[in-house]
């Protein structure tokens, strides 16, 4: 697999200004979240207008995300990944005084690089696998990861189920699967003791509905999400609801 030309990715990627409102809107350009480092936006932005190109160019041969069109990309997948970053960063921040270091994050389901490459792309000093069980799609997040220089991220083609116990700080995945009993296990046993999963999610009733059919009782909240353009000033004439679900790692959830 080749990058695209540079002339090609000059033309692709022009400043458009849902991504860098959406990113000052967010809280990006003051370079960091409860004290924890952030890319600067300038740079930010760059990465980001490449990973737009790349998807574009590489979309229909690797069945990556159900759109080609710029500001789509940019609202339901950029910053709707980033729009957690924050409160992913103060929770990080709440359960350790060093966290860059060794602190690992994995990507479970990553796809096409969703939230993985975003956030790896904001944070620079963490550590990231992302993990894909598609040959093809961790072809492209390899291409992806070069393209952008992103020198913290690891692709591991792999399921959940098959990864090692007590490995990463915190698990994050978007349009994974609905929790059960079961995921909601694996996923919790990948976590070091003091870990944590960040779901991304949509409405808080289908939240709730989906949590209490987990039998255990668990330890989780659910943090409300502004993504810019999408939950409010939408460029369609649909806004939707966003939520992260943060769960602790609790040693109770065994059976």
């Amino acid at each position: 697999m080749t990058a695209a030309s540079p002339t090609n990715q000059a033309d692709c990627a022009k400043p458009r200004t849902f991504l860098h409102e959406g990113l000052v809107s967010i809280g990006f350009g003051k370079d960091s979240f409860s004290g924890i480092k952030t890319l600067p936006i300038l740079e930010l932005e760059e990465k980001m207008e490449s990973y737009i190109c790349a998807l574009q160019e590489y979309n229909a041969k690797f069945d990556l995300i159900n759109t080609d069109d710029h500001d789509e990309i940019v609202v339901r997948h950029i910053l709707d990944s980033l729009a957690a970053l924050p409160a992913l960063c103060a929770e990080i921040s709440s359960r350790t005084a060093n966290a860059e270091n060794g602190f690992l994050i994995a990507d479970i389901g990553s796809g096409s690089g969703f939230p993985g490459i975003p956030l790896a792309s904001a944070l620079p000093d963490f550590q990231f696998v992302l993990v894909e069980r598609m040959t093809k799609r961790c072809g492209f997040l390899g291409h992806a990861s070069q393209l952008l220089d992103l020198r913290n991220i690891i692709i591991e083609e792999n399921q959940a189920e098959r990864l090692e116990q007590k490995r990463f700080d915190v698990a994050v995945f978007r349009a994974f699967r609905p929790l059960d009993k079961k995921m909601t296990k694996v996923l919790l046993r990948i976590l070091k003791d003091d870990g944590f999963l960040a779901a991304y999610k949509a409405k808080k009733e289908k939240i709730t509905e989906e949590m209490s059919l987990i039998p255990q009782q668990i330890s989780y909240k659910i943090l409300p999400l502004t993504v810019p353009f999408l939950t409010e000033n939408s460029i369609s004439s649909e806004e939707r609801e966003r939520n992260l679900v943060v769960i602790k790692k609790s040693m109770d959830f065994q059976k």
